[in-house]
């Protein structure tokens, strides 16, 4: 199963090739915000993050309660996760 996670960006990290460092649950990655280069996020803000892009700028609000929402997922939740941790863009 592949999902779309609510991460926060921490810091664009290279604003010349759209990367930036989020965190989802404690997981810190660098992601392509190219998608997103006609609504940069900034640090704090919130993104929906799927295979290392980010798809969307959400509000934290949407984003607390789409997390707690694929937290009850249990198993699929700890895997995406988990190949989340386990990926980096390079």
């Amino acid at each position: 199963m592949c999902l779309g996670i609510p991460g926060r960006i921490v810091e664009i990290t290279d604003t010349e090739n759209y990367l930036a460092k989020i965190d989802i649950s404690g997981v810190q990655r660098v992601i392509s915000v190219r998608l997103l280069e006609d609504d940069m996020p900034e640090p704090d803000e919130w993104v929906l993050v799927h295979v290392g892009f980010a798809m969307a700028k959400i509000d934290e609000a949407e984003a607390l309660f789409t997390l707690a929402a694929i937290q009850k997922l249990g198993d699929a939740y700890d895997t995406e996760i988990e190949a989340f941790d386990s990926s980096a863009i390079v």
